[in-house]
């Protein structure tokens, strides 16, 4: 058996060399299939962020009324908080509240004015509300107003829910991330399948060129899994060869762009390709292997059973 493994490896080898041009096309086109299957990655990767991005900047707003008492707005702050919907809670005191109005009207001296004239602060609390998908606002709003109706009507402590003014803007997003995340799933799958067929095609016109001396093999008695061992052999060469390629030439592409997409998208591609080197690695390469591996061995099938 030993032996047979060394003759099975030393042909795959000689075999790969032999036809060193119709190893470079495979390998070629196979680079060619990773590359693009990497940049949809990337892609991928610059739409999640852009629209996690987008989603962190969207929040429901609950305003307090100024004479709220302080341990209402405790549990309501605390029950909002463990809803499993909710991601994070942010308080927002009455002193702070004014002086971030002041901060955001510095230059409207009439606000400011109209502020001085008032002997208290007439700003209530509030919490900002993220949730953990845009589609879970409404939940969330659901939930508050549960808790509006349970006030007692001499003691009120919610004032208002923003939720209304936003749902348009949140609806909108939810339906952008949903027909983002769709399209880009079908735009995968759809590069893969091409990268699979091509794959299979190149690699199966390279074991053409082989097919007389697989006839003759069968001829003298090999069996199928020796004549078809050199050939997986060389299909796993193609895909490892192609995928540390495809990473090579993505290092200066990346690079090059990666502070542009910083720029516009809030991720440096180039620090997340050298962060996440070895994951990208395993998936390109495992991806290369396979393909190879199975396109050779589908390939080379057609003449075992001539």
């Amino acid at each position: 058996m030993l032996t047979g493994f060394r003759r099975v490896v030393k042909a795959g080898f000689v075999g790969f060399w032999r036809n060193a041009y119709v190893s470079l096309a495979s390998i070629f086109v196979l680079t060619v299939a990773l590359f693009v299957i990497g940049s949809t990655m990337f892609v991928d990767q610059l739409l999640a962020t852009s629209l996690n991005t987008l989603q962190s900047k969207v929040d429901i707003n609950v305003y307090f009324v100024p004479d709220a008492p302080e341990d209402e707005i405790e549990r309501i702050k605390n029950a909002v908080a463990a809803l499993p919907d909710v991601a994070s809670v942010q308080f927002t005191s009455r002193e702070d509240a004014l002086r971030i109005y002041r901060e955001n009207n510095q230059n409207d001296e009439i606000s400011l004015q109209a502020l001085e004239e008032l002997e208290e602060n007439p700003l209530g609390a509030n919490i900002a509300i993220q949730a953990k998908e845009t589609s879970q606002y409404e939940s969330v709003a659901r939930f508050l107003e549960e808790q509006r109706a349970l006030e007692k009507p001499s003691v009120p402590v919610i004032d208002e829910v923003n939720f209304a003014r936003n749902k348009e803007s949140i609806d909108t997003l939810t339906s952008i991330i949903k027909a983002t995340e769709r399209a880009s799933f079908i735009i995968m799958i759809a590069l893969l399948i091409a990268a699979v067929l091509i794959t299979f095609n190149t690699i199966r016109l390279a074991i053409y060129t082989s097919r007389e001396e697989i006839a003759i093999m069968r001829l003298v008695g090999a069996s199928n899994m020796f004549i078809r061992g050199p050939f997986m052999l060389q299909g796993i060469m193609y895909g490892f060869i192609s995928g540390v390629l495809a990473l090579l030439f993505f290092y200066p592409i990346l690079v090059w762009v990666g502070p542009e997409t910083e720029s516009f998208f809030e991720i440096n591609l180039f620090t997340y390709y050298i962060s996440n080197f070895g994951e990208i690695f395993g998936i390109l390469v495992g991806i290369g292997v396979v393909l190879g591996l199975v396109s050779s061995t589908l390939a080379v099938a057609r003449y075992l059973r001539t």
